[in-house]
């Protein structure tokens, strides 16, 4: 006889766990099937861990410069594997934390395999070759996406890394290339840059962190190459070779011209594949679209009474958007009648020195959809806060519709940029328009006054600059 739940969740990462949590706490019995480590990816090899590395690079970049704030440090050095260490401790902290939550939830945690074997059907196959049969009404697949490999150089863990390989590096890299210029190429050029490599990026596309406002890129890109980053745009990556000491990249220039470089490791960033093979999509008859499986706006299938969530669905490829489809689905199942996700209002953060946060449209994707628009931009050099911490470079940008006031996008760039971008987040959610945002008292002194100063300039009112 199978198991038998309300609900059955397929992956434990940031989108599942928090299904099968609000789930629970929606009277539904609950189950969730895990491969390998409850928290998935995020929480055990990707946003926790990761976060855990650049805080240690951030502090020792802040020790070579201690002389800026009258401090003096000498004979700094760093021990990489105590770094790593630290990294995968943290990892291991709230992978426990995932364990009581599951437990505190009264929710059956499955270790194994899981395959969809029909309509509310489920096997889990242990470690051990130990098989288990399912059954629930309903089904939310949160299996996850892993890194996408170059198809003429894959990942050897040794001399060609992904993000897993580069957050516990067998050794310290010399001269480093970074291929792809998203979240996760920037965040580790910005790590292991900090840490005493030198590190080239090359990026296809004509500009770095592309997904973001051009005004964002262009400032990456200038602080970058002030920190001793070699910037390639509009370059690609045509073969690598793997030698006794290193690699050979083949790198064609925007000349076109072809070039032969030497580097002792490559990490490659070039997007992700979603986890959607042998786990029985096709036995059911399961639509997908280029690999990531298609949903409606309550997270459900083509197939009833199977629902999915996070990065094995549609972009933007965040967590915190896993999670919140999560409590959708589960919101869904238990008939709460859940209000649809708005991509619009999903804020990015890329955690690179100096920092990126960003929601909703950029200035030129609101001129391309038709809006007139009001710009607002301040910069950081205008700010007590930011001059008074050292942290002078960066800025806010803010993008209204000119006719109604309505905040159509914010982008910033800089010091804890990533813990301000909320606050426009949930002025979009509230629909606020300039005249709120304009009325809102603001601390001082903080960095967030740069915020609202953004929104007055773009209504020529500024007052600090």
């Amino acid at each position: 006889m199978a198991d038998t739940y309300d609900v059955i969740v397929l992956g434990s990462g940031p989108g599942g766990y928090v299904a099968a949590i609000r789930a629970a706490q929606l009277g539904l019995k609950t189950a969730i099937v895990e491969r390998e480590l409850l928290g998935g990816i995020c929480l055990n090899w990707g946003c926790i861990p990761t976060k855990a590395l650049l805080r240690s690079s951030e502090i020792y970049h802040y020790m070579q410069h201690a002389k800026d704030y009258g401090l003096v440090a000498e004979k700094i050095s760093a021990d990489l594997d105590a770094v790593v260490k630290r990294s995968r401790g943290v990892a291991k902290q709230l992978n426990q934390g995932v364990t009581h939550l599951m437990k505190k939830n009264k929710i059956t945690v499955h270790m194994g395999t899981g395959v969809l074997t029909a309509p509310g059907k489920l096997t889990v196959t242990s470690e051990d070759g130990k098989k288990t049969d399912l059954e629930a009404k309903n089904i939310i697949v949160a299996t996850g996406a892993r890194a996408r490999d170059l198809p003429f150089a894959p990942a050897d863990g040794k001399r060609i890394w992904t993000y897993r390989t580069a957050m516990t590096p067998p050794e310290m890299p010399t001269k480093l290339l970074v291929i792809g210029s998203g979240a996760i190429g920037v965040e580790f050029a910005s790590f292991y840059n900090d840490m005493g490599a030198e590190v080239t990026i090359v990026e296809m596309l004509d500009r770095i962190v592309p997904v973001e406002d051009k005004d964002v890129s262009a400032h990456l890109e200038k602080q970058f190459k002030k920190q001793g980053m070699d910037i390639r745009t509009a370059t690609g990556v045509e073969k690598i070779d793997v030698t006794g000491s290193g690699v050979k990249a083949s790198i064609k220039g925007k000349d076109g011209k072809v070039t032969v470089e030497a580097f002792s490791h490559v990490i490659v960033a070039v997007g992700i594949v979603p986890n959607t093979e042998n786990i029985g999509l096709e036995t059911l008859g399961v639509k997908t679209e280029r690999g990531h499986i298609v949903t409606d706006a309550a997270c459900k299938t083509n197939v009833p009474g199977l629902y999915a969530i996070g990065d094995v669905t549609a972009p933007p490829f965040l967590a915190h958007k896993a999670s919140h489809e999560g409590v959708i689905a589960a919101e869904a199942i238990a008939g709460k009648h859940p209000h649809a996700m708005d991509v619009r209002n999903i804020p990015g953060c890329t955690y690179c020195h100096p920092q990126i946060a960003s929601v909703g449209l950029t200035e030129a994707k609101a001129r391309e959809a038709g809006y007139e628009v009001k710009v607002g931009n301040f910069p950081f050099i205008g700010n007590g806060k930011a001059i008074a911490l050292g942290e002078a470079e960066g800025f806010v940008k803010t993008v209204f519709d000119a006719k109604t006031g309505e905040l159509l996008g914010a982008h910033m760039i800089g010091a804890e940029v990533t813990e301000m971008i909320q606050g426009y987040t949930i002025g979009k959610t509230l629909e606020t328009t300039e005249a709120e945002l304009m009325e809102t008292v603001f601390p001082h002194p903080t960095i967030s006054e740069t915020m609202h100063e953004a929104v007055l300039g773009a209504y020529g009112r500024a007052l600090h600059i």
